[in-house]
């Protein structure tokens, strides 16, 4: 079937599956146009979003994006390409501040009447790149018991399964993207939020070094965990979205780190890309057992790393990982972050809406039945009783602690002892059914210790149970971005793994 072939809901359709790389050849070529690709997408946005399937992955579309892409039509013509992402339309994350038609609430109705004044860095970069963006999309929200479910949003679905959960916090970026409702999204990562979701929704889902890509414009988490990465379908896209991204911004004094360091054309680390004498450690402790679907998806992804040459250090554990569970200060120490990064942003941006967290608990209790239908706001609460004072020597102690034990002690240590280029683990086990009565599972994954240290890792397609993907998860020392994407890269040629969701109904047992 051809690119422009027909659209159809069981996702089999050429244009749901298409690369960056495919769609632009197309809008270069003059086989397809901006304008007619956005179309595609928004008319596949209704189909499935809250119709059909009712995936609830997309909160809004932006009313201007077809006279968007009619001007990247024009320049096209002109000969005007803005960059590798001219025409191409991008999903964002709700938590990635927008400045036009569309509205930036982090899933809550709190937020509805906040107005940025300016777009995300990010999202800037994806305009000075020559994308159109088409809409932004539903996440967790603060208060959540159960992933992808915002009260804005309500609950989104994993695309393969309707009755699982798509994981969270950026459950619509990798659903939508999955679903062929766009082919590339923003997501953000404390940790977990980006990883978790490419896996259960089996896309590729790139965590960036903290500092490589700018936070300006983001709703904050854990500032010193937080990064914005893309979810695409293959790892060239996310190579591709990722080198739009980076570079220092002064509006975020953390990507002044990344200065020598970045790329802006990540591509070129694909080229040439095998796994013959790489070096691969696989920690079992922590990151294997906890499910085995995992095990086994991985297990084979190891042999295929070994079979295309890889080098395969087994049992190569982090050794500092024990205290890192069982460390309580650094819980604390990312609360306290919560406490003062969310009550700035709340103060500081303008608009109609709770001006602290204090303020918002105050709210969600009023509008109760709207923002805590299924579960309380207990966190938010504990999180209001702290100071938010980041010169509190307590605070500082523990974030010491947190970094010393992810890195020097944790990632670092064990890639220096056994002289390895990346680590590989399971992203997670399959998804879980959706539970508004107890809420999600214990997740376990890959995500603890990359997110802990600011780590960069990437996501995989690797295997299914039952038609629920699974995902694998290579990481590394802190700016190895383009050795994760080569890997990523190798492997994903070695043993191609993604295939289109099928929007099936709830499972029976």
């Amino acid at each position: 079937m051809g690119i422009m072939g027909t659209a159809g809901a069981s996702g089999d359709d050429a244009l749901a599956s298409a690369g960056i790389a495919e769609l632009r050849s197309a809008l270069a070529g003059r086989r397809l146009s901006a304008v007619e690709l956005v179309g595609y997408h928004l008319d596949r946005i209704d189909r499935l979003n809250l119709r059909g399937p009712r995936l609830r992955a997309v909160l809004e579309t932006d009313p201007r994006a077809v006279e968007i892409a009619e001007e990247r039509d024009a320049e096209q013509r002109r000969g005007q390409v803005r960059g590798p992402l001219h025409g191409i339309p991008v999903l964002v994350k709700d938590n990635l501040e927008t400045a036009g038609g569309l509205r930036t609430t982090n899933g809550t109705t709190a937020l509805l009447g906040a107005r940025p004044e300016r777009d995300a860095t990010v999202v800037d970069r994806l305009i000075e790149a020559g994308a159109i963006v088409l809409g932004k999309t539903n996440k967790s929200g603060w208060i959540s018991g159960s992933g992808g479910w915002s009260a804005r949003g309500g609950q989104g679905r994993n695309p393969y399964r309707l009755d699982r959960s798509p994981h969270g916090s950026s459950s619509g970026s990798a659903a939508a993207v999955a679903a062929g409702l766009g082919p590339a999204a923003l997501g953000t990562e404390t940790i977990g939020s980006i990883l978790g979701p490419a896996g259960v929704n089996g896309v590729v889902g790139l965590k960036p070094t903290v500092g490589l890509t700018s936070r300006a414009g983001m709703i904050p988490g854990v500032r010193s965990l937080d990064t914005v990465g893309p979810l695409c379908r293959n790892v060239a896209d996310a190579a591709t979205v990722l080198g739009v991204l980076t570079g220092v911004d002064e509006r975020d004094p953390a990507t002044g780190a990344s200065a020598g360091r970045f790329r802006r054309d990540y591509l070129g680390c694909l080229e040439g890309a095998e796994l013959s004498g790489v070096r691969i450690g696989v920690p079992r402790e922590s990151f294997f057992g906890y499910d085995d679907h995992a095990d086994a998806v991985a297990d084979e992804a190891i042999r295929v790393l070994a079979g295309a040459g890889a080098v395969i250090v087994d049992g190569a554990d982090i050794p500092s990982l024990p205290r890192m569970l069982s460390e309580e200060g650094l819980m604390f120490a990312q609360l306290q972050e919560v406490k003062h990064h969310v009550d700035a942003y709340l103060a500081a941006t303008p608009g109609e809406h709770p001006r602290s967290i204090a303020e918002l608990i105050a709210y969600n209790r009023e509008h109760a039945e709207t923002e805590m239908p299924h579960f309380g706001q207990e966190t938010l609460e504990m999180v209001d009783a702290l100071s938010g004072d980041l010169a509190d020597p307590a605070y500082l102690s523990a974030l010491a602690t947190m970094r010393r034990l992810a890195r020097d002690e944790g990632i670092d240590a064990v890639m220096s002892e056994h002289r390895l280029d990346a680590l590989v683990a399971p992203t997670g086990g399959p998804a879980w059914k959706i539970d508004h009565v107890h809420g999600d599972p214990d997740a376990r994954g890959s995500a603890l210790v990359p997110g802990l240290a600011g780590y960069p890792a990437i996501s995989v397609p690797a295997g299914a149970v039952r038609g629920l993907p699974i995902g694998i998860t290579f990481m590394a020392g802190a700016w190895s971005e383009p050795v994760l994407l080569r890997l990523a890269h190798a492997f994903e040629r070695s043993h191609p793994a993604w295939f289109p969701p099928e929007f099936a109904p709830p499972s029976v047992g």
